[in-house]
């Protein structure tokens, strides 16, 4: 009997994964939205049955994939499937919230990774090359015209897009880290509050105001911060580029770190809940305030600011 529910409720799952990935491959605008909640019927699935049982489900969802979509639906069931499994033991295993996110933001990272490399290695298909070279062509074109217009080249401005466009070839792997966590929060977001309605327990966040990031990772940014400024390393070397990714994952750490701080000191003074929401806007609209944020976040973290507050 139990095993008659167990493949019934995979059979249901299945369809409705079938469903959603026919959207999001056939209907453009819909399937944008749609595409977040396919990792939906593998977290409910996993979170209820042991790994075996997820294992032949994943295998069942790939061999459906392939039959009703097209070759850009293994790679979907892939990335989103995996990251569902494995999301979903977590939460069987009863492993937190912060875990959860952890674990499902590594698995999809690594997918994407992979599937980026075999799209380099088999099919000649490299995206972010041919991005950043659309944006090449894109400021040649410009120039172009402005010169067919009779107007100067600014050489500064020319000289600061390119170098636009190399640090931000150079940000590929942050980026991606940058696409996991974001994917991932946006697929608990949407998820977690309908597997909560078929009685799975997915445990509760702490609040953004009580989070405090490790001091050892201000360590790490002084350390890179020092490396950066002495050693002399070539663009678009293995070492520029490294350093390059670390100060950037680190400088959006302390960005976060100050604006916990900022919704722990709003709570502190028990001021308007819409005024730490509208100053978090703000710093991402307006560069300033970014630097201000990230200053306030490396002396929160250093000097234990909240603690002194108290005091």
């Amino acid at each position: 009997m139990k095993n008659v529910h167990k493949l019934t409720e995979g059979a249901i799952l299945l369809a409705a994964y079938t469903v959603m990935l026919l959207i999001t491959i056939y209907v453009p605008i819909l399937g944008a939205f749609v595409n977040l909640f396919l990792s939906l019927p593998f977290i409910m699935f996993a979170a209820k049955h042991n790994r075996q049982s997820s294992l032949v489900f994943i295998v069942a969802a790939t061999f459906l994939s392939l039959i009703v979509g097209t070759l850009l639906a293994i790679p979907l069931t892939l990335a989103y499937g995996l990251t569902g499994l494995v999301m979903g033991d977590f939460v069987r295993n009863q492993k937190g919230r912060a875990a959860v996110f952890l674990a499902g933001t590594i698995t999809f990272l690594l997918n994407l990774v992979a599937q980026y490399a075999v799209a380099v290695a088999f099919f000649k298909i490299d995206i972010i090359e041919q991005s950043v070279d659309l944006v090449r062509e894109s400021v040649d074109q410009s120039m172009s015209i402005l010169s067919a217009l009779g107007q100067e080249q600014n050489a500064v401005l020319l000289e600061q897009l390119n170098a636009g466009i190399e640090l931000l070839q150079s940000l590929v792997p942050s980026l991606f880290v940058m696409i996991s966590l974001g994917t991932v929060f946006l697929i608990q977001l949407v998820s977690f509050p309908i597997i909560k309605r078929f009685g799975v327990n997915i445990g509760e966040w702490r609040s953004f105001r009580e989070l405090t990031l490790p001091k050892s990772l201000l360590y790490y940014f002084l350390f890179a911060l020092v490396a950066s400024l002495f050693l002399q390393t070539d663009a678009g070397g293995y070492i520029h580029i490294a350093l390059t990714n670390i100060l950037f994952v680190l400088q959006l750490l302390m960005v976060i770190q100050g604006l916990a701080f900022i919704w722990y000191f709003s709570h502190l003074k028990e001021w308007p809940k819409a005024l730490p929401v509208i100053v978090t806007v703000l710093v991402f609209i307006m560069p300033f305030l970014l630097y201000i944020v990230w200053i306030l976040g490396i002396i929160d973290l250093g000097f234990d600011l909240r603690k002194r507050m108290i005091k």
